[in-house]
């Protein structure tokens, strides 16, 4: 069986940084348990990175969601100091947007059995990539959010989005 671990946006901005919020550091141990089983096993995994520039606040986004974060090559940009040292060679996804059209095309040129996502945050990024791993992914593919490792600021738009994603034959669990 060949599986795919996603970990999304696990960065500190949306830790403590300029969008963090209570409970977001919760799940970092999970993560890493997450990641350490997928090496044991010898699975694939990908990193994404929420990704802005200076110009931020002139996007679509940032006039939308007017709070600078992630901005590469800063502190906030980078992974937490748990999750970080496991980067090693893994793939790489910058995105400026909450999904990755990237990841979708690395999963399409793959035939994953499974594909688990992690991360922040869970009704946001988390989403928008699960709907993205189920379009590029075979029909045959389970997508799974794994539920104790990804949170949201806002719990309750996080279970109407594992509504959602329910109904698109999404796994939550």
């Amino acid at each position: 069986m060949k599986r795919l671990l996603v970990v999304v946006d696990y960065q500190n901005d949306f830790i403590s940084g300029s969008l963090g919020f209570e409970g977001a550091d919760a799940i970092e141990d999970n993560i890493v348990n997450l990641i350490k089983e997928f090496e044991a096993s010898g699975d694939d995994i990908v990193f994404t990175f929420d990704t802005h520039g200076e110009d931020y606040m002139s996007t679509v986004e940032g006039k939308n969601l007017p709070v600078i974060h992630c901005i590469k090559g800063t502190e906030g940009y980078d992974l937490s100091k748990k999750v970080k040292p496991y980067l090693k060679d893994y793939p790489t996804f910058d995105k400026p947007a909450f999904g990755s059209l990237e990841l979708g095309n690395y999963i399409r040129s793959k035939n994953y059995d499974e594909i688990y996502l992690c991360g922040l945050e869970s009704d946001i990024c988390v989403f928008s990539n699960a709907i993205i791993a189920k379009s590029a992914a075979s029909i045959k593919t389970e997508i799974i959010v794994c539920k104790d490792a990804t949170s949201s600021y806002d719990l309750a738009m996080q279970e109407k989005s594992f509504d959602v994603l329910r109904h698109l034959h999404i796994i939550i669990k």
